[in-house]
Formats: structure tokens, sequence, C-alpha cells
């Protein structure tokens, strides 16, 4: 008798550990991850919600992001044809222009 309920409790276990296995994940189950990595539309740029952690800079400069902000950095003369991105965002011709996040106001 002890038999049979250590094999039922052993093919219970497995049953359910193949059950929570067959579901698909994503990379964010069972934690948060904090701050996004794009900016929520409408922030305010410059703020310290207008961040694209992916890139770290602005969400409202980010030409990797938005491609359309492109044309207005080249019609400025402000663009590194070496990297694909604007001169004044270029950390690879000059590290000191790394951006910083602004930091958090009351409001956000």
């Amino acid at each position: 008798m002890n038999l049979t309920r250590l094999s039922l409790s052993v093919l219970l276990a497995a049953a359910l550990v193949l059950a929570g296995c067959s579901k698909e994940h994503s990379a964010t189950d069972g934690h948060d991850h904090g701050d996004a990595i794009h900016a929520e539309p409408g922030v305010t740029p410059g703020s310290h919600a207008d961040w694209c952690a992916e890139h770290e800079i602005a969400e409202s400069k980010c030409t990797r992001c938005d491609p359309s902000l492109v044309a207005a950095f080249k019609a400025t003369h402000d663009w590194c044809a070496e990297h694909g991105l604007p001169e004044s965002h270029c950390v690879q011709c000059d590290p000191r222009r790394k951006s910083v996040r602004p930091p958090k106001s009351g409001g956000e």
C-alpha cells in the first residue's frame, strides 16, 4: 500500500512539472524589470521619463528608435557617418558625449 501511494505521488509530481513546463514564459515572468526600455508615448522631452534605456539617450532624440529624426540631425550637420548616429550622441568618437538620464522630478 505504501508503494502504491509513493508511485501515485511520484506520478502526480511528474504530471504537475510537465504541465507547468508546457506553458511559454516571457522574459519578465516572475520578476519586475523596473524602468521600461523605451519611454511611453507623450512624455515630456528631456524629462526622466523620456529615456531610451536600450541606446542610453533621450527617447525624443533617439535616431535608432525613430529614424525620422535622422534628417533633422543631418540638416544641422550633426551626423557621424562612420557610426550612423548624430555626432552629438557619438560616444565612440568622444566618450564625453555619453548622455546621463535626468533625475526624477516630483511628478514622475
